[in-house]
């Protein structure tokens, strides 16, 4: 660690560059506006909390789903990447029992370390993730006795790049810096931040948006294993012609948390009456050879969303293949294909509550509209409400942003770039 001094003027001659190239994929004058970014919240941190003696920079990245949508929960194989918006956090150990939190637009979050259980009046806030957070590294050994930090973040909320998952291992880093000397792998990071969201925020999510943020770059993980199987895969989209834009549909994420979680409960309905837990403990013919019973006991709903289980998850393998081979076009064929499965058989696309509001759709519509046939487009995250997927030829990109945002709105097609790393302490 630095003081706030030294830290500041290893911003300024470039002595971070290296990981920031890393955490932004860019190089030379375009990182300018990210050092003056971490400039900024140093300054903010003062501001917020005095002189501290040292601190330490943080960043933890957003996450876009590739391939495998809603399988994670299901033992099931995800595709995922980490990307150049993130949430970064400087910040400072101060052995007062207490965790004290700034996030950038908000109040602050002051978590009192003396009590590690599950608050009632904490679910669905921050100082919930805080408190689970610390909870699990006192249980696996490393007590955490208080820091500072202010943070800010450009990942997108309700964006589906999970801005939850990034403040949970921007959280979960801090304290693997601070408190356990940095022995806590991405994986377990990942997983902390799982719990704490599981147990403490009260959300019952897989473990995919963690790893993806946590563990970095393009990943392929088989989640059948009580520690994940991770693999590297790798994709230079401007290589290949194409650039990755996520676009807010504009709908209201208000009230879907039953809609969420119907999902991972009404495929684990099918499993449990084959005898299983999880989907990934049967196959694809014991739900049709099952499939009146299954009917008549969970519903075509809960059936149709068994099946797209299994096709999606077949497809991460396909997709994983074609980028290892350089067939890009393969690998949107795939998307594509995840995407109508999402609509007809997971349909995670529309709550249908109110059929005058049907905005995911419509976007997916509008983008293949202006595709014309090329690129692919897929409901992006966990669905609903949020944000669309669009692999888009760079020979388009100008006039798909113009034409997509001149019906969503200003500012709703958002260009990303592919990041190699994830959760990270940069003045380590």
């Amino acid at each position: 660690m630095y003081t706030i001094e030294e830290t500041c003027n290893a911003l300024r001659s470039g002595a971070f560059d290296e990981r920031l190239a890393q955490m932004y994929a860019c190089t030379g004058d375009a990182l300018a506006p990210y050092r003056q970014r971490f400039l900024d919240a140093v300054s903010a941190f003062r501001a917020q909390f005095g002189d501290a003696q040292q601190i330490a920079l943080f960043s933890a990245p957003g996450r876009t789903e590739l391939g495998g949508n809603h399988t994670d929960h299901q033992g099931g194989h995800v595709l995922a990447a980490s990307v150049n918006l993130d949430m970064i956090a400087v910040a400072a150990p101060n052995s007062s029992g207490c965790i004290r939190l700034k996030s950038e637009g908000f109040a602050m979050d002051s978590v009192e370390l003396s009590c590690l259980m599950p608050k009632a009046e904490e679910r669905n806030t921050s100082a919930a993730l805080i408190r689970g957070i610390a909870a699990k590294f006192e249980e696996i050994g490393y007590p955490v006795t208080g820091f500072d930090a202010f943070v800010t973040s450009d990942v997108l909320c309700g964006s589906g790049l999970s801005s939850s998952a990034a403040f949970e291992v921007l959280v979960g880093t801090i304290c693997n810096t601070f408190f356990a000397e940095g022995n806590t792998d991405a994986v377990a990071i990942a997983q902390i931040g799982q719990y704490a969201e599981n147990v403490f925020f009260g959300k019952p999510c897989g473990l995919m948006d963690q790893m993806a943020c946590s563990v970095g770059g393009v990943i392929a993980i088989d989640f059948k294993q009580d520690v994940p199987k991770i693999t590297q895969a790798d994709v230079d989209l401007t290589k290949e012609g194409y650039a990755l834009c996520i676009l807010d549909s504009g709908a209201d994420h208000a009230d879907l948390t039953d809609a969420y979680a119907a999902i991972p409960a009404e495929m684990r309905s099918v499993a449990a009456a084959l005898g299983k837990t999880l989907l990934s403990e049967v196959t694809e013919a014991e739900i049709l050879e099952h499939l009146p019973t299954l009917r008549e006991t969970c519903g075509d709903r809960a059936v149709l969303r068994a099946i797209h289980f299994f096709g999606d998850d077949e497809r991460v393998f396909r997709e994983a293949e074609a980028l290892k081979n350089g067939d890009f076009e393969q690998f949107l064929c795939e998307v594509r294909a995840s995407g109508h499965s999402s609509f007809m058989y997971l349909q995670n696309v529309c709550t249908y509550d109110d059929s005058a509001k049907q905005e995911v759709a419509l976007t997916i519509a509008l983008c293949e509209t202006l595709l014309h046939g090329r690129g692919a487009v897929r409901v992006h995250g966990g669905g609903f409400a949020g944000t669309v997927q669009a692999f888009v030829p760079l020979d388009m990109l100008e006039q798909f942003l113009r034409d997509s945002e001149r019906v969503l709105g200003s500012g709703r097609c958002h260009v990303l770039r592919i990041r190699s790393i994830g959760g990270i302490h940069i003045t380590e």
